[in-house]
């Protein structure tokens, strides 16, 4: 199991994402800086917000009117960006979905190399190929379409599921209703521990 999951962290880093999206959507980097103090908040990327949007808008309950009115800020400062500079965002999307597949090799060298570097090493995956999902979700819903994107998702999760074996949800207990296993199955399987 990861680490809990702690609902204000996630909404701290969503509110300090999406108030820089913009000008992070029109500049130059993939993974920007949001302006937190070093190490504070993660990377600034389009996925990194869809990612803690769909936590937060899915545990809603648990939020108080506060908390509530940050989230609706903070979609609202997704919405705009991504109806603003539109053509920014896709570039953006498409740049990101590719980047985190890419980086994902690494990793299956990794489980060549050592099965028992596979499982220590496998959480950071998780995190990456759920990123790549929220995006490839996004994507689809904007009618964007890659085909050779959509190849290397394709033989990414080839190579994934001959690693993994089914286990229970991996991540924190209150964040199994989010992600369904038919959509996002690796968070119910891992490799095996030699």
């Amino acid at each position: 199991m990861s680490n809990p999951y702690v609902l204000e962290k996630d909404l701290r880093e969503v509110v300090a994402l999406a108030e820089n999206l913009e000008p992070y959507v029109r500049g130059r980097e993939l993974y920007g800086n949001a302006g937190g103090a070093f190490g504070s908040l993660p990377s600034l990327t389009v996925g990194a917000v869809l990612l803690r949007l769909r936590r937060l808008h899915a545990l809603h309950g648990q939020l108080n009117d506060s908390q509530r009115a940050s989230l609706e800020r903070a979609q609202q400062h997704y919405q705009q960006t991504k109806k603003t500079w539109r053509v920014h965002w896709q570039e953006k999307a498409l740049r990101e979905t590719n980047s985190r597949l890419d980086a994902m090799r690494a990793f299956f060298q990794e489980c060549a190399n050592s099965a028992r570097a596979c499982a220590n090493n496998y959480l950071p995956e998780v995190l990456r190929r759920t990123i790549v999902q929220e995006l490839l979700i996004e994507l689809e819903a904007e009618k964007v379409f890659d085909a050779q994107l959509d190849e290397k998702r394709k033989h990414t999760d080839g190579k994934l599921r001959g690693l993994l074996r089914p286990c229970p949800f991996i991540w924190a207990e209150v964040l199994q209703p989010v992600y369904p296993s038919e959509t996002f199955w690796w968070l119910y399987q891992r490799p095996p521990q030699p």
